[in-house]
């Protein structure tokens, strides 16, 4: 009896691996990316100057003038505002300092949260034709906004969004941060994401280049006031405005903030995990049951039984799971070697999504910036 279960659930999590391979938008590929090309062009001071860098920052006094010194490092006339989202540290200083227009926010009203409604208030204070949505931590290389807003230009996109290279400077960022970038790929592949007719709409919240127009004529931010997944969510509804949109990879927007140990990592995935799934119960069930067999059951059957058809199905899932993770690790100079991880890797972020899950059954959406969002069932 125990064989024949473990025969089903490896055959399902092998069927799962091969059809996540073999999908013809594959979701697993690298190819879609902007990487900055500053050595090629010319970019005077005169270029960047109809883009307004909109900055939320929370307690951000260890990244901000990183940040903005690599926003500065892009063209002398890029305008730069950022909104202090009523931090204790310093810093509203240092953004003074690194010469941005500095916006003292509020608190949020009832139902906003607090990112959201920072840049709402900064969303006021804009007149260039694009704006340039930034997290505080990003570091951006000298040419990648010039290569986002040609990719805008030459495409006629509303907007283009650039999935930020994570950190990966010790054992816990190698092991998950990658993984991050495959797991979100894969939950919105970004081939059906940069087709106007998808349904599927994604962006990466550290870096998203959106003209103004495209902003104030989809209501934002004020229609995704309380999203999580705020990102996601304004692309959603600049694609449902019949506009296009582009996200993909890049080598030349960096976050520096670090991930020393694997707790900051695990309270970043659980904040929003859940919400992935909707709060559904039924979906979390439904990811348990895939994710189990796709990251257990199928690359270890062969530890159940001697049977060759067990063995054969475990060598196809590893085969398969090698296959879609290998393009992440070459794309960010990873060992292969990394691949013999992925079980590992796949069984944590299912118990973060857990995490995530009891949280929210407890009353509490998600916690941020030392912001509390209740649950819906609690509102």
């Amino acid at each position: 009896m125990l064989v024949e279960l473990v025969l089903y659930l490896s055959i399902f999590g092998t069927f799962c691996w091969w059809m996540l391979a073999l999908f013809p938008w594959r979701p697993w590929s690298t190819c879609e990316k902007i990487e900055a090309l500053a050595h090629e062009k010319v970019i005077s001071s005169e270029t960047l100057s109809d883009i307004t860098v909109l900055i939320p920052a929370r307690n951000e006094g260890p990244y901000i003038g990183h940040t903005l010194r690599g926003v500065r490092a892009q063209g002398e006339n890029v305008h730069v505002i950022v909104i202090d989202d009523q931090s204790v540290d310093d810093t509203a200083e240092q953004a003074r300092q690194c010469g941005a227009q500095v916006l003292s926010g509020t608190a949020p009203p009832a139902g906003w949260s607090g990112k959201l409604w920072a840049l709402e208030q900064g969303l006021r204070e804009i007149k260039t034709h694009y704006t340039l949505l930034l997290d505080a931590d990003i570091e951006l290389t000298p040419g990648i906004i010039f290569e986002l807003r040609q990719k805008a230009c030459n495409e006629n996109l509303a907007l283009v969004s650039l999935m930020a290279k994570p950190p990966m400077d010790n054992f816990v960022e190698c092991l998950l941060m990658p993984a991050f970038i495959f797991f979100f790929k894969l939950l919105y592949p970004f081939g059906l994401a940069n087709k106007l007719g998808s349904r599927v709409a994604a962006a990466a919240g550290g870096c998203i280049l959106v003209k103004t127009q495209a902003l104030r004529s989809t209501g934002a931010f004020a229609n995704l006031h309380d999203a999580l997944i705020d990102d996601c969510t304004l692309a959603a509804h600049i694609k449902c405005a019949g506009l296009r949109t582009f996200i993909g990879l890049s080598h030349g927007a960096r976050s520096h903030r670090g991930y020393h140990k694997l707790k900051p990592i695990w309270e970043m995935v659980a904040r929003t995990a859940y919400t992935q799934l909707k709060y559904s119960p039924i979906l979390l069930i439904i990811c348990t049951l895939i994710m189990i067999s796709m990251f257990l059951v199928a690359p270890f059957a062969f530890m159940f039984s001697s049977h060759l058809e067990i063995y054969l199905v475990s060598i196809l899932a590893w085969a398969a799971m090698f296959f879609t993770y290998l393009p992440t690790l070459i794309y960010y100079q990873r060992s292969p070697l990394w691949g013999i991880t992925l079980p590992i890797i796949g069984i944590l972020y299912l118990a973060m999504t857990w995490t995530s899950a009891l949280r929210y059954w407890r009353g509490e959406r998600a916690l941020w910036k030392d912001r509390r969002y209740e649950s819906k069932t609690n509102t």
